[in-house]
C-alpha cells in the first residue's frame, strides 16, 4: 500500500486557482479511477473532478470554501502497489514535534494555510495564531477570514514586532517582482468595514461569483485598458437577416440572431489583422494562429464565457448554431471546461440588454474585447445632405495597450464597420 497527492487540476487555459466548492467523498471512501470526488468552481467553469487514482481517501487537505491554485494538493488517497510515503511532519526534530503536539492534537490542520488564506492574512495584517477555523481538523478558511474581515473583529499581527516573526509569504507572493507586486490591490481592511442596516439583505458569495472577481481584478490591475468605438449603419443587414428569419428558423430549428452576423464579421477582420488575436506573455507577445471567439454568456447570477473555435472557418449559420447550443448548455449547467478553453477574442452581446455604450473589461489574458450594443433607429445625415432614419449600432472595444496601439484597433474596427455595412441579399450568404 502507498499514498498518492492529487492536486487542484487546471480548468481551463488561463486559470490559476480553483475553489472547492463541495466534497463528493469523505475519508475512509473506496474510490475508483475516474470517479468524481469534488466540484470545484473557476472563474470559468464549474466541473466535478475525477479521481486520478483507485484506491482509499486518507486525508481532505483542503475544506469545503478553500480556494487553492493549480497544483496545490487537495486530498491524498491510499493505492495498492506503490512505495509507501512517510508523512513530512515525521521528519520534524522530535523537540519541535514534542512542542506541536499540545496544540495540534486538537486542531491537526489548524496551521495548515492555503495560499489564498495567506493572501487574505498578509493583505488584512491578520494573526493566524488567533484565529479558530472552522475547517477539518481545525482548518483555517477564506470563509473564516471574510467573516472576520467584515465584522471587524480581525486579530492583528501585532506581536509580532516583539517576537520577531513574520508571517512566511505564500509561494505566489514570494514569486512576485517588484513592478507586479507595485499593482496588487492595496489590503482590503484599510477600508471601513460595510454593516447590515435593519432591512438590508446580506447575499452570500458564492464560489463563481469569487472567482470573476478576482479575475476582473487581476484583469483591471495587470492591463493598462483602453477605449475606442466606431458607429456602424447596419440598415441593410436589418433589412436581410428581417427578409430571411422566418425561412431559416422553419428550415434549421435555431433562431438567426444579428450578433451571428457580427461574430463573423470579427473573425474575418482578425484573420486580416492577426495582431488583434494575441496575448501578453509577461517577457513576450504570443500572436495566436487559431481565432477562437469568447462569447459571454450571463445567467442571475454568474458570467461565463464559451468558445467558439475556429470562427473564421464557419458560415454565419453555422456560428449562429454554435451560440444557440454554447447558451442552451449554460442555461441548463451543462457548460464543460473544455467548452471554455482557447479563446483568443472577446465579443459581447451588450445590446441584448438594451445598452447602447460600454465599456468591456478584458477577458485575460486576450488583448481585446469588443461589445455589440443595441441596434437603434436614428436620424443621420447622409452623403448627399439628406437626413434619413437608419439602424444604427455602436462597436465598443476595450483593449490591452501593452499588445495594441490605436492605429491598429482603429484600422480593425474600420474594418468590421466596412463588413457590416456591405452585407446585403446580393453579396451575402449564410449558408
Amino acid at each position: 500500500m502507498g499514498m498518492e497527492q492529487m492536486t487542484m487540476p487546471q480548468l481551463g487555459e488561463s486559470v490559476t486557482e480553483g475553489t472547492i466548492s463541495k466534497w463528493l467523498v469523505s475519508v475512509g471512501d473506496q474510490v475508483n479511477k475516474y470517479d468524481p470526488i469534488a466540484e470545484v468552481m473557476t472563474d470559468k467553469v464549474n466541473a466535478e473532478v475525477p479521481s486520478s487514482f483507485t484506491g482509499v481517501i486518507k486525508e481532505l487537505t483542503a475544506a469545503e470554501g478553500d480556494t487553492l491554485e493549480v497544483g496545490q494538493v487537495i486530498c491524498k488517497v491510499e493505492v495498492e502497489g506503490s512505495p509507501a510515503k512517510e508523512p513530512a511532519a515525521a521528519e520534524a526534530p522530535p523537540e519541535e514535534t514534542a512542542q506541536a503536539q499540545e496544540s495540534d492534537d486538537a486542531q491537526p490542520n489548524k496551521k495548515r494555510y492555503s495560499p489564498a488564506v495567506l493572501r487574505l492574512a498578509q493583505d488584512n495584517g491578520i494573526d493566524l495564531e488567533q484565529v479558530n477555523g472552522s475547517g477539518a481538523g481545525g482548518r483555517i478558511t477564506r470563509k473564516d477570514l471574510q467573516q472576520l474581515i467584515d465584522s471587524g473583529t480581525a486579530p492583528k499581527a501585532g506581536s509580532q514586532a516583539a517576537s520577531g516573526k513574520q508571517p512566511e509569504p505564500s509561494v505566489t507572493e514570494k514569486e512576485k517582482s517588484p513592478a507586479e507586486a507595485s499593482v496588487q490591490p492595496k489590503a482590503q481592511g484599510t477600508a471601513q468595514p460595510v454593516s447590515a442596516a435593519p432591512g438590508d439583505i446580506e447575499i452570500p458569495l458564492t464560489g463563481i461569483r469569487k472567482a470573476i472577481a478576482a479575475n476582473m481584478l487581476k484583469s483591471k490591475h495587470e492591463a493598462p485598458h483602453a477605449w475606442t468605438m466606431v458607429e456602424v449603419d447596419v440598415t441593410n443587414l436589418v433589412e436581410y437577416r428581417g427578409s430571411i428569419k422566418d425561412e431559416f428558423k422553419k428550415k434549421e430549428g435555431f433562431n438567426l440572431t444579428f450578433f451571428a452576423f457580427f461574430v463573423k464579421a470579427v473573425s474575418q477582420a482578425l484573420k486580416e489583422f492577426p495582431q488583434m488575436n494575441s496575448m501578453w506573455a509577461g517577457d513576450k507577445i504570443i500572436q495566436k494562429k487559431d481565432i477562437n471567439i469568447s462569447i459571454a454568456v450571463a445567467t442571475d447570477d454568474a458570467l461565463f464565457v464559451p468558445v467558439i473555435k475556429q470562427a473564421d472557418e464557419k458560415t454565419i449559420k453555422g456560428i449562429a448554431r454554435e451560440i444557440t447550443q454554447l447558451a442552451g448548455k449554460v442555461r441548463t449547467g451543462k457548460l464543460g471546461a473544455e467548452d471554455m478553453k482557447g479563446g483568443t477574442f472577446t465579443v459581447n452581446n451588450t445590446g441584448s440588454f438594451g445598452s447602447v455604450q460600454s465599456m468591456g473589461i478584458i477577458n485575460y489574458p486576450q488583448a481585446a474585447i469588443l461589445q455589440v450594443e443595441s441596434i437603434v433607429k436614428r436620424p443621420v445625415v447622409m452623403n448627399n445632405g439628406m437626413i434619413a432614419v437608419r439602424d444604427m449600432v455602436n462597436l465598443c472595444l476595450s483593449l490591452d495597450h501593452r499588445v495594441l496601439d490605436g492605429l491598429v484597433c482603429g484600422r480593425f474596427l474600420a474594418r468590421v464597420k466596412e463588413i457590416l455595412e456591405t452585407i446585403s441579399k446580393e453579396n451575402t450568404s449564410v449558408y
